[in-house]
């Protein structure tokens, strides 16, 4: 699986060409505006001198990007694909429409995976020829950055077209995790939630701040977080391991999950609480800078760990 065909040129789609491009592949970008995809190409550049700058590009941006081409039109983006990444708006009319157009002109043996970060596969491949070959391949924001990819089954996906595009992702670096069954929000953004929704609660009730949730975050879970996952940190976190802390805490958690959300749930007034104190800490003006500070810190972070794994 060695061309890829790109369907959207936004900030998901300028992300997914460098992860495809970086990993090897021969990328073909596709928008339904010639210019916006020409735009991206400037964009992609200053992506990859950035990756280049931080260390994590093996190439030089120039060799990279010679294997990123804009197609004109999408039928030229999907002749003769392997795989086809799409990117559109996170609407289900909108993705019903690309896919019965994907479905019908990629190849036959092209797999086809969706960018959705909400809509359930089955909701826009149930009536497709080809649906077998579909499925939810969510990346986390920027995929370029942060590596793991949810790669989510609609009822019908085949074992094969997950097992090959497992495969694809693992060549370019990506870290996949299979969703067997629909479900919604998939896993990661699961978790998320769950952190979010005690976070609110915690506020909400007057236990502590915002800014001292973040704290909690930042200073004490996330430095764990960022090299071990939850159940590994629990096993290391009890003399006997995961039945031992399960012993120990168990009880505890199987309490907090029966705890409600505060009333309203996040349309609570606590929510526009937050959002000032965010705003008096970060004006909204300050975003896109705050934004361009993540992803270098997260740069700074994979370089990090890259060595560190060569260490270990």
């Amino acid at each position: 699986m060695t061309t890829i065909a790109v369907i959207g040129s936004g900030l998901i789609g300028r992300a997914w060409a460098i992860v495809f491009a970086r990993g090897g592949c021969d990328v073909r970008l596709s928008d339904a505006s010639p210019a916006q995809a020409e735009q991206a190409l400037g964009l992609i550049r200053t992506g990859l001198a950035d990756l280049h700058a931080a260390g994590l590009l093996k190439e030089t941006p120039d060799t990279v990007l010679a294997r990123i081409s804009v197609s004109d039109g999408l039928e030229d983006a999907l002749a003769g694909a392997d795989y086809v990444q799409e990117n559109l708006p996170e609407k289900p009319d909108v993705k019903r429409a690309v896919f019965q157009d994907l479905d019908r002109l990629a190849p036959a043996g092209a797999v086809i995976g969706s960018s959705t970060s909400a809509i359930p596969g089955s909701d826009f491949t149930e009536g497709l020829a080809g649906r077998g070959r579909c499925l939810v391949v969510h990346p986390v924001n920027p995929p370029h950055l942060v590596p793991l990819v949810e790669l989510s089954r609609t009822p019908w996906t085949t074992d094969e077209a997950v097992a090959k595009t497992r495969a694809l992702m693992e060549s370019v670096g990506q870290v996949p995790v299979t969703v067997e069954r629909e479900v919604e929000g998939f896993v990661l953004n699961r978790l998320q939630g769950a952190l979010l929704n005690e976070a609110l609660r915690l506020v909400a009730q007057g236990y502590v701040s915002p800014e001292d949730v973040d704290r909690c975050v930042r200073d004490g879970l996330g430095l764990r977080w960022s090299f071990m996952g939850p159940f590994e940190t629990i096993d290391l976190n009890a003399p006997g391991g995961v039945i031992d802390y399960a012993a120990r805490y168990g009880g505890f958690y199987d309490r907090l999950e029966s705890q409600p959300l505060p009333p309203a749930g996040w349309q609570h007034e606590v929510v526009t609480r937050i959002d000032a104190e965010r705003r008096a800490a970060l004006p909204a003006s300050e975003l896109p800078t705050r934004q361009e500070w993540r992803n270098r810190r997260l740069m700074a972070l994979l370089a990090h760990k890259a060595e560190a794994s060569k260490q270990s």
